[in-house]
């Protein structure tokens, strides 16, 4: 972690700050360590250059599994395709030079697929995850001097209030287990004038009918290393049947969601291994986590609503996405 992250790190039990005990330096960063609250003088580790404010094995554990697995799949800088980019600019709606300078909180930041465009940018990134898969987006991005990785709950974010001018929060929500609750730990982050943007999975009447939520009840208590060769095993079946239903003219590409296995053919411009890797990954990313909770446009806009955000915006690209600033 670099230095000046002390400035803005907070205990996450009484909101003091930290000294830090027995620090190890490498390259001007705290390498390894603990930070001890000033407070309630309880200790947390720092490994491996990240600080660590949670128990290494919790109910996001198959996510650190999936994306220290897969920590490059996702990466514009890999694929060499602006897939992430797109998909960020749209949800954050900002100018390339908008974030230059600012100080940017990316809640699930997984392998660092939007750290990556964030810092890209010009952001000073902070980079959160509840998994191990913080030790992926620091050895992806750890080459920039302007990436912190932490190890943190989104109820309990270690920050002092109001520090970020930017805070996102992609891919994320619907895994938790009290969304409402984790949507509205993220406005306080923000300070004055901030931006706020999150997505969630869409709730809709027609759910019921993918096969994902007939299998999960018997996968997202599986352990990872039993449920990876099994998706393994489908994608492999599974997925060249997907893509021959796909190809099938006008309903193709919604009859194939009857294949429980991820299919993004016609959707990213990615070559045939690469569907192959994305449909792996995804497909465990559908039937792991421990949480599934989708929701719909109309409880977003509340949830904004009663953060008191301004200029609220929802939306339905192919999650829903809403957007807002801290008055």
């Amino acid at each position: 972690m670099k230095k000046e992250l002390l400035e803005i790190l907070r205990c996450p039990n009484c909101g003091c700050d930290f000294s830090v005990l027995d620090p190890v330096i490498k390259s001007n960063e705290i390498a390894e360590g603990e930070l001890r609250c000033e407070g309630c003088e309880n200790v947390y580790p720092i490994i491996r250059s990240i600080p660590r404010f949670v128990p290494l094995e919790n109910y996001a554990s198959s996510f650190g599994f999936q994306w220290n697995r897969f920590s490059k799949t996702q990466l514009d800088s890999y694929t060499g395709k602006p897939i992430t980019r797109e998909r960020f600019l749209l949800r954050i709606r900002c100018y390339p030079t908008e974030l230059e300078g600012r100080l940017v909180l990316d809640v699930g930041c997984g392998a660092g697929r939007y750290a990556e465009i964030a810092l890209s940018m010009g952001a000073k990134v902070v980079a959160v995850d509840y998994s191990s898969a913080v030790d992926a987006c620091l050895q992806n991005l750890g080459s920039s001097p302007y990436l912190n990785c932490v190890q943190a709950d989104i109820y309990h974010l270690p920050f002092k209030a109001a520090s970020f001018e930017i805070v996102y929060c992609f891919g994320v929500l619907q895994h938790t287990p009290d969304v409402r609750k984790a949507f509205m730990a993220l406005p306080a982050q923000l300070s004055s004038g901030g931006k706020l943007a999150v997505d969630v999975y869409p709730k809709l009447s027609l759910n019921f009918l993918w096969p994902k939520y007939w299998i999960r009840p018997f996968t997202k208590g599986m352990a990872a290393d039993r449920l990876f060769p099994l998706v393994q095993f489908m994608v492999k079946i599974l997925f060249p049947v997907s893509i021959a239903i796909g190809r099938i003219p006008c309903v193709g590409r919604k009859l194939r969601y009857a294949v429980p296995v991820a299919n993004y053919e016609g959707v990213f411009p990615l070559t045939m291994e690469q569907l192959r890797e994305w449909a792996i990954l995804d497909t465990f990313d559908m039937l792991s986590p421990h949480h599934d909770h989708p929701q719909s446009a109309k409880t977003l806009r509340k949830w904004f609503e009663q953060a008191e955000m301004k200029d609220i915006q929802v939306f339905r690209p192919e999650f829903i996405v809403s957007r807002g600033i801290k008055p």
